[in-house]
């Protein structure tokens, strides 16, 4: 393998493990906020003893996140210096103000409210944990806009060879990057309450702290539910974004080679890429792609074959990375409706069905890891659509710099992950107290 491939393989590895800290960070930190405000108005001690428990879990997650999203930003400089030539003027300014602002926002908050709880009242406690909320789903926010920059970029200029900065406010209100934001930080917020939920699931199946996790349980059951409804609507409003803009994206994630009026969508097909073709398709649904994709049966969706192949993506891991998101998302929901049905007396609930709530904790993040890579790899062959592609952008360092560091990623980032979810399902499964 090449530089560029290696390269490519690097971040796009330490951004999928730094992923599994980020969803629990944005849904977690929501709902232990709403657990102590519960506690601040109701006096009920449960719901304070719930904050730390929850709290605790948290930090671990929080702690171990920190340290793997820091390399991903050195990366820009280590093995993508052409990209960032040629758009830092716009990315960095982004990166700048996450880092500055929001994430220093989040450190600093957070040590208040893990110190604080004997030497601040309540009141102030709480908006401690809120602005620790506040601020990590506004670093989000920033990260997201950066990103959907290079989705979909606005607010520039090509002058002097490089993308420079012409509109700072058009970059900030890209559609494209808040509507990415939404879906993102909604499908966390859903992952936080299955997170809840199993976790509790797992304690009332052995009859344990049966108020407690009651209680807990039913705060993540409606969230679950919830999010995981908001998150499929905004998820579908996406769609018709990505058909807007990035065509080629959308004939991928559907495997859709002919352009046609009344596009039908196929519920299996199995892509042949190298003969532009399906190989199998079965249950042809007419005009529902169309439909799906701009609101309207009879509009005409565009074709792979309507695009050079250099300028496709890579239509197999795209199509099956759209289908696993869409399929998890819909047992999302349907897990979501028995929780909630289920939220009143969980304890009493089946042991079967308890026992799913835990087998469902991975769900949502493969679902979230599996929309990255539809969003990610979707947008090759460019690292800003239209303007610069990926194979421009990398660093001119040798292949044995990369292979090194990337097995030092592989191995350090595993052990994180590893770690992670060790303490994790430690600290889950003790008790509360």
């Amino acid at each position: 393998m090449d530089t560029l491939m290696l390269s490519r393989l690097q971040f796009a590895f330490a951004t999928f493990i730094h992923f599994i800290f980020v969803p629990l960070t944005l849904g977690l930190s929501v709902l232990i906020a709403i657990m102590e405000t519960k506690y601040v108005r109701t006096g009920d001690e449960t719901y304070k003893r719930m904050a730390k428990f929850w709290g605790k879990l948290f930090l671990i997650n929080f702690a171990l996140g920190v340290v793997t999203g820091i390399t991903l930003e050195f990366q820009f400089g280590t093995n993508w210096s052409r990209y960032s030539a040629f758009v830092g003027d716009i990315f960095g300014s982004l990166l700048a103000i996450e880092a500055t602002a929001a994430f220093f926002l989040e450190s600093t908050f957070l040590a208040v409210w893990v110190f604080g709880w004997n030497k601040l009242s309540p009141k102030v406690h709480l908006l401690s944990i809120w602005l620790v909320a506040f601020a990590a789903n506004f670093s989000a926010l920033w990260i997201i806009l950066a990103n959907g920059f290079m989705q979909h970029p606005v607010g520039y200029v090509i002058q002097n060879g490089r993308a420079e900065l012409a509109s700072f406010y058009e970059v900030i209100t890209n559609y494209y990057g808040w509507n990415a934001f939404l879906h993102t930080v909604t499908g966390a917020w859903a992952l936080g309450g299955f997170f809840v939920v199993g976790v509790s699931a797992w304690h009332l199946l052995r009859k344990q702290n049966i108020d407690f996790f009651t209680k807990s349980f039913r705060i993540g059951a409606g969230f679950a539910l919830i999010f995981s409804l908001v998150v499929a609507a905004v998820g579908h409003r996406q769609g018709n974004i990505v058909a807007e803009v990035q065509p080629a994206k959308l004939a991928a994630m559907e495997s859709h080679w002919e352009t046609q009026k009344n596009a039908p969508m196929y519920l299996f097909a199995v892509p042949d890429p190298d003969n532009d073709k399906n190989s199998i398709e079965i249950g042809r649904i007419p005009s529902i792609l169309s439909l799906m994709a701009f609101n309207d049966p009879s509009a005409e969706v565009k074709g792979l074959k309507d695009f050079p192949k250099e300028d496709r993506p890579p239509v197999t891991l795209t199509f099956s990375a759209f289908r696993l998101m869409v399929g998890l998302g819909t047992a999302m929901l349907i897990l979501g409706v028995l929780a909630f049905i289920a939220r009143h007396q969980p304890a009493e609930s089946s042991p079967r069905l308890l026992k799913l709530f835990i087998w469902a904790i991975p769900l949502p993040y493969i679902a979230l890891q599996a929309g990255w890579a539809v969003a990610e790899v979707g947008r090759q062959p460019w690292i800003v659509y239209g303007i610069m592609r990926t194979k421009d952008a990398v660093s001119p360092i040798a292949t044995s710099q990369v292979a090194i560091s990337l097995a030092a990623f592989f191995v350090v980032y595993i052990l994180l992950a590893a770690l992670d979810i060790f303490l994790l399902a430690k600290y889950a499964r003790s008790q509360p107290h």
